[in-house]
Protein backbone atom coordinates (compact mmCIF):
# COMPACT_ATOMS: atom_id res chain seq x y z
CA UNK A 1 0.00 0.00 0.00
CA UNK A 2 1.53 3.37 -0.92
CA UNK A 3 1.89 5.70 1.20
CA UNK A 4 -0.20 9.15 -0.43
CA UNK A 5 1.75 12.17 1.03
CA UNK A 6 0.55 14.65 -1.80
CA UNK A 7 -0.98 16.82 1.01
CA UNK A 8 2.73 17.98 1.67
CA UNK A 9 1.61 21.78 -0.02
CA UNK A 10 -0.33 22.41 2.99
CA UNK A 11 2.78 22.55 5.36
CA UNK A 12 3.85 25.31 3.29
CA UNK A 13 0.59 27.17 2.38
CA UNK A 14 -0.58 28.13 -1.29
CA UNK A 15 -2.40 25.51 -3.44
CA UNK A 16 -1.04 22.31 -4.60
CA UNK A 17 0.18 23.75 -8.22
CA UNK A 18 3.16 25.73 -6.93
CA UNK A 19 3.27 29.54 -8.24
CA UNK A 20 4.73 29.46 -11.72
CA UNK A 21 4.33 25.90 -12.46
CA UNK A 22 1.86 24.20 -14.72
CA UNK A 23 0.79 21.00 -14.55
CA UNK A 24 1.84 17.67 -16.73
CA UNK A 25 0.86 14.11 -17.92
CA UNK A 26 4.51 13.79 -19.44
CA UNK A 27 7.61 13.17 -17.26
CA UNK A 28 10.14 15.22 -19.24
CA UNK A 29 13.71 14.04 -19.05
CA UNK A 30 16.35 16.50 -17.92
CA UNK A 31 19.82 16.40 -17.14
CA UNK A 32 22.94 18.52 -17.17
CA UNK A 33 24.36 15.75 -19.75
CA UNK A 34 23.62 12.81 -21.28
CA UNK A 35 22.35 9.33 -19.13
CA UNK A 36 25.28 7.28 -17.55
CA UNK A 37 25.89 3.71 -18.07
CA UNK A 38 26.07 1.65 -15.25
CA UNK A 39 27.20 -2.01 -14.03
CA UNK A 40 25.01 -4.18 -11.78
CA UNK A 41 28.05 -5.79 -10.70
CA UNK A 42 30.19 -3.06 -10.00
CA UNK A 43 27.02 -0.52 -8.82
CA UNK A 44 28.06 0.50 -5.24
CA UNK A 45 26.34 3.46 -3.13
CA UNK A 46 28.26 4.92 -0.70
CA UNK A 47 27.73 7.23 2.79
CA UNK A 48 30.21 9.13 4.47
CA UNK A 49 31.31 12.03 6.26
CA UNK A 50 29.98 12.69 9.68
CA UNK A 51 28.80 9.38 10.42
CA UNK A 52 29.34 6.21 12.84
CA UNK A 53 29.10 4.02 10.86
CA UNK A 54 30.36 3.94 6.48
CA UNK A 55 28.42 2.40 3.74
CA UNK A 56 29.76 0.75 0.51
CA UNK A 57 26.67 -1.13 -0.57
CA UNK A 58 25.93 -3.12 -3.74
CA UNK A 59 22.50 -2.07 -5.39
CA UNK A 60 21.05 -5.40 -3.79
CA UNK A 61 21.94 -4.61 -0.41
CA UNK A 62 21.18 -0.81 -0.44
CA UNK A 63 17.41 -2.48 -2.22
CA UNK A 64 17.46 -4.76 1.44
CA UNK A 65 17.25 -1.69 3.66
CA UNK A 66 14.05 -1.05 4.68
CA UNK A 67 12.04 0.51 2.13
CA UNK A 68 8.16 2.14 1.37
CA UNK A 69 6.34 3.37 -1.41
CA UNK A 70 5.27 6.97 -1.44
CA UNK A 71 2.80 8.77 -3.54
CA UNK A 72 4.31 12.16 -4.42
CA UNK A 73 4.11 15.09 -6.65
CA UNK A 74 7.16 16.61 -8.70
CA UNK A 75 7.87 19.62 -9.30
CA UNK A 76 10.80 20.97 -11.87
CA UNK A 77 12.45 24.37 -11.94
CA UNK A 78 11.83 24.83 -15.64
CA UNK A 79 8.10 25.48 -14.62
CA UNK A 80 6.16 22.03 -14.51
CA UNK A 81 4.71 19.95 -12.13
CA UNK A 82 3.91 16.07 -11.98
CA UNK A 83 1.38 15.26 -10.11
CA UNK A 84 0.72 11.21 -8.11
CA UNK A 85 3.88 9.66 -8.74
CA UNK A 86 4.52 6.56 -7.35
CA UNK A 87 7.92 6.06 -6.01
CA UNK A 88 9.63 2.78 -3.97
CA UNK A 89 12.76 3.17 -1.97
CA UNK A 90 14.42 4.51 1.06
CA UNK A 91 13.57 7.36 2.81
CA UNK A 92 16.48 9.07 4.13
CA UNK A 93 15.74 8.87 7.79
CA UNK A 94 15.87 5.07 7.48
CA UNK A 95 19.36 5.71 5.83
CA UNK A 96 20.19 8.34 8.44
CA UNK A 97 19.56 5.63 10.95
CA UNK A 98 21.70 3.05 9.05
CA UNK A 99 24.82 5.41 9.07
CA UNK A 100 24.22 6.90 13.06
CA UNK A 101 24.21 10.87 12.08
CA UNK A 102 26.94 12.61 14.25
CA UNK A 103 25.84 15.64 16.58
CA UNK A 104 27.61 18.19 14.50
CA UNK A 105 26.39 17.24 10.94
CA UNK A 106 24.31 19.61 9.59
CA UNK A 107 24.34 19.58 5.89
CA UNK A 108 24.02 17.01 3.16
CA UNK A 109 26.11 16.53 -0.17
CA UNK A 110 24.36 14.27 -2.87
CA UNK A 111 26.61 12.69 -5.03
CA UNK A 112 26.13 10.89 -8.83
CA UNK A 113 27.43 8.82 -10.75
CA UNK A 114 27.82 11.56 -14.14
CA UNK A 115 29.80 14.08 -11.39
CA UNK A 116 26.64 16.08 -10.56
CA UNK A 117 26.22 16.74 -7.04
CA UNK A 118 23.81 18.85 -4.81
CA UNK A 119 23.06 19.69 -1.37
CA UNK A 120 20.43 20.57 1.29
CA UNK A 121 20.43 21.44 5.12
CA UNK A 122 20.57 18.16 6.69
CA UNK A 123 17.01 19.04 8.89
CA UNK A 124 15.48 19.26 5.40
CA UNK A 125 16.60 16.01 3.88
CA UNK A 126 15.33 14.34 7.73
CA UNK A 127 11.70 13.86 6.42
CA UNK A 128 10.24 10.41 5.50
CA UNK A 129 9.15 12.39 1.80
CA UNK A 130 12.85 12.44 1.25
CA UNK A 131 13.03 9.21 -0.72
CA UNK A 132 16.39 7.05 -2.59
CA UNK A 133 14.07 5.63 -5.33
CA UNK A 134 14.53 2.58 -7.80
CA UNK A 135 11.14 2.06 -8.60
CA UNK A 136 8.54 4.58 -10.01
CA UNK A 137 4.87 3.77 -10.73
CA UNK A 138 5.10 -0.26 -9.87
CA UNK A 139 8.52 -0.52 -12.62
CA UNK A 140 12.33 0.08 -12.14
CA UNK A 141 13.13 3.81 -12.42
CA UNK A 142 14.05 4.64 -16.10
CA UNK A 143 17.82 5.16 -16.57
CA UNK A 144 16.66 8.38 -18.25
CA UNK A 145 14.79 9.40 -15.12
CA UNK A 146 17.72 8.60 -13.19
CA UNK A 147 17.84 4.79 -12.57
CA UNK A 148 19.47 2.51 -10.82
CA UNK A 149 19.01 5.69 -8.09
CA UNK A 150 17.70 8.45 -7.86
CA UNK A 151 16.64 11.06 -4.58
CA UNK A 152 13.22 12.61 -4.35
CA UNK A 153 12.68 15.84 -2.83
CA UNK A 154 9.10 16.72 -3.30
CA UNK A 155 9.11 20.08 -0.70
CA UNK A 156 11.65 21.07 -3.31
CA UNK A 157 12.75 21.86 -6.80
CA UNK A 158 13.44 18.70 -8.19
CA UNK A 159 17.63 19.76 -8.82
CA UNK A 160 17.79 18.93 -5.22
CA UNK A 161 16.80 15.49 -6.08
CA UNK A 162 20.39 13.99 -7.75
CA UNK A 163 19.79 11.25 -10.52
CA UNK A 164 21.96 8.68 -10.55
CA UNK A 165 22.46 8.76 -7.40
CA UNK A 166 26.56 6.92 -6.07
CA UNK A 167 26.36 8.56 -2.76
CA UNK A 168 25.78 10.93 0.29
CA UNK A 169 28.45 12.72 2.01
CA UNK A 170 27.06 14.10 5.80
CA UNK A 171 29.51 17.16 6.02
CA UNK A 172 30.09 19.99 9.17
CA UNK A 173 29.85 23.08 7.29
CA UNK A 174 27.59 23.82 4.34
CA UNK A 175 28.72 23.42 0.74
CA UNK A 176 27.23 24.38 -2.48
CA UNK A 177 26.64 21.94 -5.58
CA UNK A 178 26.74 21.98 -9.15
CA UNK A 179 23.40 24.26 -10.11
CA UNK A 180 23.82 26.24 -6.50
CA UNK A 181 27.38 27.08 -7.54
CA UNK A 182 25.72 28.34 -11.01
CA UNK A 183 23.46 30.65 -9.93
CA UNK A 184 20.18 28.52 -8.54
CA UNK A 185 18.59 29.39 -5.33
CA UNK A 186 20.18 27.33 -2.61
CA UNK A 187 17.03 27.05 -0.52
CA UNK A 188 14.33 25.86 -3.70
CA UNK A 189 11.20 26.06 -1.93
CA UNK A 190 8.77 25.81 -4.86
CA UNK A 191 6.03 27.83 -3.36
CA UNK A 192 7.98 30.91 -2.55
CA UNK A 193 9.32 30.46 -6.54
CA UNK A 194 13.28 30.43 -5.19
CA UNK A 195 14.41 29.12 -8.66
CA UNK A 196 17.44 31.33 -8.68
CA UNK A 197 20.04 33.06 -6.30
Amino acid sequence: MANDVTHLYEEFGGDRLPPGQRETQRFPVLSKSGTPSWDPETWSFEAWGAVDTELDLSFDEFRDLPSETQVQDFHCVTGWSKFDCEFEGVTFPALADAVGVDDDAVHVMFHAMDGYTTNLPLDQCMRDEVMFVWGYDGEDLPADHGGPLRVVTPHKYAYKGAKWVSGVEFLTEPERGYWEKRGYSNTANPWNEERYS
